[in-house]
């Protein structure tokens, strides 16, 4: 196989692992509003909301310190070089001497967290003291959440397994176990309990389970033994760690943007973490379907050619990868700011989640849509820099992002209240993309980012025409602050999508987008799947 034809290979690979990934995503995540939903119409934003979604971010915060942020992208390019240059029994060796040692590392790290519970929530949710019954609920709720961090962190580990194996559909639908285990713990397990609120924890172990045990088959089936190997001081279990060191301290400085959002937030009014926390919720649809989905699939591509040190290829894929997720942030940004509110409605609006709910949410939300392109991006960069297993450079662009968020958050909490803390993420995001893009430009002469913004530019002369129409069509069907019913909102906003993608993909062929044709060679191999 020629150079060309390895490099329509992995643009291709990219692509149809991308429309896989994002396929099971967008189902996981219509599965998490439909929990989201579920969970605001039973506990809308009250104090037993607040104090469960404090507790659910803890170990979620785990999760993304040492499971995907970490432990994920440090093992894919070791083990994918291991597949590459070595035999396969060789890297399912070392595959299991990590694994051994996560399971350790897991087991005193969930201890540790149940047993000093009351600490993490007096840190994490300063605002709430360090008594009373919000304090209380909290502590009891993070408790019960915690083990969720061993069972999570298992199946990024098999996920970076099967991912460098190219098998992406078994990580991807994953998580719609997660959600339905919630889902069916909230509507069965919650009004037999004194704090009916515990059913939702109850239900992040029991997703954390599920998950477990959709990964394992595919594992074995792929040749991986789940039996021990204890080989602590195995070279490649050590470069792993190596890797994961900066890492960690990189994850550990985007997740302390998120726990310094929550600690302000709490200190607003209440409602003020709820409010955040739908919005950063409907933020996180495209991100997750599109942009994570993007920079999982083309993981594996890049640490290959990295690897091989093809490094024209590999600025090839970087450079597809990106233009596929502006691609489809941009016009999402549109869709967000022009259709928030109707969203929020239709997703949200009932039981105890009032009108007022619903416009503190989308102040959030429009906030946080504004830096949708920023978040996107730097998940394909920091993707390409850990292919190349650079680790320091996104830890030394992650602390100077979160100096910035600092300084906006404090700047803008006053006059915007939320708001202003959704907006200091979106602009010191903003700086950590530019920067990354930046570094990695001098570090490599070969990177040539002005397609990239050529394309950019594609999009937002399309996404402008779209809004422009949708926004006509929105004044003229749906008025804001209209009454109209929650099933006809619900029609008029799938119509509006609907119409909104039509047109954009309509534009977009006529600007003549190569990444329009790749979306639909996509649809085209997964059709004749």
């Amino acid at each position: 196989m020629g150079n060309s034809d390895n490099l329509l290979y992995e643009r291709q690979s990219v692509s149809r692992a991308a429309g896989t990934v994002g396929f099971f995503t967008f189902l996981s995540r219509i599965l998490g509003l439909v929990r989201d939903m579920v969970i605001a119409r039973f506990f809308g934003t009250g104090m037993a909301a607040d104090a469960f979604f404090v507790a659910f971010r803890i170990p979620n915060l785990l999760r993304r310190l040492f499971a995907e942020g970490s432990l994920t992208i440090a093992f894919i390019p070791v083990f994918t070089e291991y597949l590459s240059q070595r035999t396969k029994s060789e890297a399912f060796q070392m595959a299991r001497a990590v694994m051994t040692l996560l399971l350790l590392i897991l087991g005193l790290i969930t201890v540790a967290g149940i047993l000093f519970s009351p600490l993490i929530v007096r840190i994490q949710a300063f605002g709430f003291g360090g008594q009373g019954p919000k304090y209380e609920l909290t502590v009891l709720l993070t408790r019960v959440t915690f083990p969720y961090i061993f069972f999570i962190s298992l199946v990024a580990l098999y996920m970076g397994i099967l991912n460098s194996l190219r098998h992406f559909a078994a990580p991807a639908a994953a998580p719609i176990l997660l959600n339905v285990g919630m889902i069916l713990s909230v509507l069965w397990i919650s009004p037999h309990l004194p704090q009916p609120i515990l059913g939702a924890a109850i239900g992040v172990v029991l997703g954390g389970i599920l998950q477990v045990a959709l990964q394992v088959p595919w594992v074995v089936k792929k040749g991986i033994s789940l039996a021990p190997c204890w080989m602590p001081g195995h070279p490649a279990v050590r470069r792993v760690g190596a890797l994961m060191a900066p890492a960690v301290f990189g994850s550990a400085i985007y997740q302390f943007n998120q726990f310094m959002g929550t600690l302000l937030a709490s200190f607003l009014p209440e409602g003020s973490v709820s409010w955040l926390y739908y919005a950063d919720r409907l933020v996180q649809f495209p991100l997750g379907v599109f942009a994570i989905a993007i920079s999982t699939a083309a993981l594996p591509s890049l640490s290959k050619q990295a690897a091989e040190e093809d490094l024209g290829d590999f600025c090839d894929t970087l450079n597809h990868a990106l233009r596929l997720v502006f691609f489809i942030t941009i016009p999402s940004m549109m869709g967000l700011i022009l259709l928030g509110d109707l969203i929020v409605s239709v997703l949200f609006e009932r039981g105890v989640f009032d009108s007022f709910s619903r416009v503190m949410t989308n102040r959030a939300l429009f906030y946080y849509t504004l830096g949708l392109w920023a978040f996107s991006g730097i998940r394909v960069m920091v993707s390409a820099y850990y292919a190349l297993q650079d680790t320091k450079t996104p830890v030394k662009v992650a602390a100077v992002s979160l100096g910035a968020n600092l300084l906006f958050s404090l700047l803008l909490m006053g006059p915007l209240k939320h708001g202003g803390l959704a907006l200091a993420l979106s602009l010191s995001s903003t700086i950590q993309f530019c920067l990354l893009a930046l570094l990695l430009k001098r570090k490599m002469a070969l990177l040539e980012l002005r397609p990239v913004m050529v394309s950019a530019c594609k999009c937002l002369v399309a996404s402008a025409i779209t809004g422009l129409v949708i926004f006509l069509l929105r004044e003229e069907i749906a008025p804001i602050g209209s009454q109209t019913g929650i099933i006809s909102l619900a029609l008029v906003l799938a119509g509006l999508v609907f119409g909104g993608v039509l047109i954009y993909f309509l534009v977009s062929a006529a600007m003549g987008s190569g990444e329009l044709r790749s979306l639909w060679g996509v649809v085209r191999y997964r059709g004749r799947r």
